[in-house]
């Protein structure tokens, strides 16, 4: 049974990335790795891990047999790569899924097929879904699970589950929070705008009374 902290599945999220989309710099550096973990594009949430907090994940994770360390050689230091498909006997398109929902949190099978789509080309949204059904039936773990859907929304979207049951209030409450920032900021914009208007009055009185002085 595997279960990362969010420091764990950052750091694993993006070796993964990092090997598909940018083989001739994988395996990665510890320097690397921080800025490839604190980099603003691609991630969810945007973090600002240090070198400490990465090194002491990647000493988890090779507890975890889920990361390997390359010293020696051609490498001047220590250089960081993944076990996570050889681990769990993934293939690539739910390597390429998993990878996507460890950097970037729940998504929709929508975005999944787009944000993938650089490390594995997808035929269609379906062929995603059935990936996703498959990975969440597996029986000595199930890797991800579909949420339940957000107010005011269409799709459903999915979460990884190698961090643990999602917490259905962690997804709700920033949309929760953007709403109420939209309905606020809209009342400000109605309260302008009477202002606007009770101004527009108050001047078309006063033209009105400077006008009578001339007739």
């Amino acid at each position: 049974m595997i279960e990362l902290d969010a420091v764990e599945a950052r750091v694993l999220g993006c070796l993964i990335e990092k090997e598909i989309t940018t083989p001739e710099y994988y395996p990665l550096t510890l320097n690397a790795l921080i800025n490839a973990c604190n980099q603003k594009s691609n991630r969810d949430p945007v973090v600002t891990y240090e070198e400490d907090d990465l090194a002491e994940a990647l000493d988890r994770l090779r507890h975890k047999q889920l990361v390997m360390t390359l010293t020696g050689g051609g490498n001047r230091v220590p250089k960081y790569g993944h076990r996570l498909q050889e681990r769990l006997n993934l293939g690539r398109r739910e390597v390429a899924l998993l990878c996507e929902l460890l950097v970037r949190g729940p998504q929709t099978v929508g975005e999944l097929r787009d944000r993938a789509g650089r490390m594995h080309r997808f035929t269609d949204s379906d062929e995603v879904e059935r990936c996703l059904r498959a990975l969440s039936e597996r029986a000595e773990q199930p890797f991800v699970t579909v949420l339940p859907k957000l107010p005011g929304t269409k799709e459903p979207r999915w979460a990884q589950l190698l961090s643990g049951e999602p917490s259905v209030s962690e997804h709700i409450e920033p949309l929760q929070r953007s709403g109420s920032a939209a309905h606020d900021r809209t009342s400000e914009l109605e309260a302008e705008m009477s202002e606007l208007r009770q101004k527009i009055l108050d001047l078309e009185q006063q033209f009105a009374r400077f006008k009578q002085q001339f007739e």
